[in-house]
C-alpha cells in the first residue's frame, strides 16, 4: 500500500491523500468513517459497477444511501442527473454534514463530484475510482461537471476530492475495449511528463494487458504522482495545468461529433494523433516517438481515424466550444520532445493557425 500526498492550500484542508493498492476495496468504507467521524455517507455508483460487485464490497453488510445512475457512461453526464442527485440526497434528509462517496469510473467521479460541489454550497466528496481512465487521471485534481447539448463539460467546478482510495483490483472486472482505452491518459502522462515512464509503458505493455496487480499499481502511483504534481503547481487550470490536455482538444471534440459512441481514450489516442500532425508541422515531430506511440496504441487496439461519418467541418465547429478556447479559437498543447511540453511565453497552451488545423484533422481520416 502507498500513499500520495496532493496540496493544495485553497482547499479547507490543505492536502488530501491518495491511497494505492490491491484489495483496498473492503475496508474503504471504514477508512472514510475515520476520515470523516459523524458523517452521514451519500453513495454514488452507476449500474456497471453494482454489476460488477464492487458497491456490495465497499458496503460490506451494512445499509447505505445510494445513487445509482442508469443509463452508465457519458449519455448520463448531463445536468439532469446531477439535479437528481441532489433531490436525492435531500430526501435523505442530509445536510452540510454529510459526504459523498463516488465509485465507479469517470462519469460517475464527475457526475458525483459536481453534485458534491454545488449540494448545500458544498459538502466533501471521496473518490473511489474503479476503471483506468479514472484511477489514472478524472479522479484526483478536483475537475467535476457535466456536459452540455453543446460540448463536454460545459457546467462544472472545481471541488478537489477529500481522499482518493484505489484499488486496483477493480480493473479486473472491465471489458478488453474499457480497460485498453483509459490506458491512453496513461500514455498521456508519459509524454508530458515522464520519458522513462513512457519507456516502461512500452516494455510493459503485454504485462498491463495481463492486469498484473504489480504492475497496475506502479501505473496508478506513476500517474497520480504525475498528475498531482502538476494540479499542486496550478489547481485551477490557470496555465500549467493545461498540459494535462494534452490530446484531449481534438479528441473531446471527436468524442462528441460520435454521440459519445467513441469511449474517451479511444478519442483522446485520436487526438494525440492529431496533435502529431500539428507538431510535425511546426517542426516538432519525433518520428520515433510518433512510430513508438502508433504502435503501442495498434496493441491496444484503438482506433487511429476519424470514423468517416464524421464530417471535418462539424470537428471544426466543435473545437469552438473547447473550454481553451479564446474568441472561438483552440488553444493546443504540444510537446517539444518526450516528457517535455512546449512552452511559449510562458503559455502552455498555444494558438494554431486554421491552415494548419485544418490539415491536421484531414490527417486523420
Amino acid at each position: 500500500m502507498q500513499n500520495i500526498k496532493v496540496k493544495i492550500p485553497a482547499t479547507p484542508a490543505g492536502s488530501y491523500d491518495i491511497t494505492v493498492a490491491g484489495g483496498l476495496l473492503p475496508s474503504v468504507r471504514a477508512r472514510i468513517k475515520e476520515l470523516f467521524p459523524g458523517r452521514n455517507l451519500f453513495f454514488v455508483t452507476d449500474k456497471n459497477v453494482v454489476k460488477a460487485g464492487h458497491l456490495k464490497t465497499l458496503l460490506g453488510s451494512g445499509s447505505a444511501d445510494v445513487y445509482t445512475i442508469d443509463p452508465p457512461g457519458e449519455i448520463s453526464k448531463m445536468i439532469e442527473t446531477a439535479t437528481a442527485i441532489v433531490e436525492a440526497m435531500e430526501k435523505c434528509a442530509l445536510g452540510r454534514d454529510c459526504c459523498v462517496v463516488a465509485l465507479g469510473g469517470g462519469t460517475v467521479g464527475d457526475i458525483a463530484g459536481f453534485a458534491a460541489a454545488i449540494f448545500k454550497r458544498g459538502v466533501p466528496v471521496v473518490q473511489v475510482p474503479t476503471t483506468t481512465v479514472s484511477q489514472a487521471d478524472s479522479a484526483v485534481g478536483g475537475k467535476t461537471g457535466v456536459d452540455s447539448t453543446l460540448s463536454k463539460n460545459a457546467y462544472g467546478a472545481f471541488w478537489h476530492p477529500a481522499a482518493v482510495f484505489i484499488d486496483v483490483e477493480t480493473l479486473q472486472s472491465l471489458d478488453s475495449r474499457q480497460f485498453n482505452a483509459g490506458l491512453v491518459e496513461s500514455v498521456k502522462h508519459a509524454l508530458i511528463a515522464d520519458g522513462e515512464y513512457f519507456d516502461f509503458l512500452l516494455e510493459n505493455c503485454d504485462l498491463l494487458l495481463k492486469r498484473k496487480t504489480d504492475v497496475l499499481e506502479t501505473l496508478a502511483i506513476k500517474n497520480c504522482s504525475i498528475k498531482a504534481a502538476v494540479v499542486e503547481d496550478d489547481p485551477t487550470e490557470k496555465n500549467r495545468r493545461r498540459t494535462l490536455n494534452y490530446g484531449h482538444t481534438i479528441g473531446h471534440a471527436v468524442e462528441s461529433a460520435s454521440g459519445f459512441e467513441l469511449l474517451h481514450g479511444e478519442s483522446v489516442a485520436i487526438g494525440i494523433l492529431g496533435a502529431f500532425n500539428i507538431e510535425q508541422q511546426l517542426g516538432l515531430g519525433d518520428e520515433k516517438r510518433i512510430s513508438q506511440v502508433r504502435t503501442l496504441f495498434e496493441k491496444l487496439g484503438l482506433p487511429a481515424r476519424i470514423p468517416a461519418k464524421i464530417q471535418k467541418t462539424e470537428i471544426i465547429e466543435m473545437l469552438k466550444h473547447d473550454k481553451k478556447a479564446i474568441d472561438g479559437r483552440p488553444l493546443f498543447v504540444l510537446l517539444e520532445s518526450c516528457g517535455k511540453v512546449l512552452c511559449e511565453n510562458g503559455n502552455w497552451a498555444v494558438p494554431v493557425s486554421p491552415d494548419i488545423l485544418e490539415k491536421a484533422i484531414e490527417g486523420l481520416y
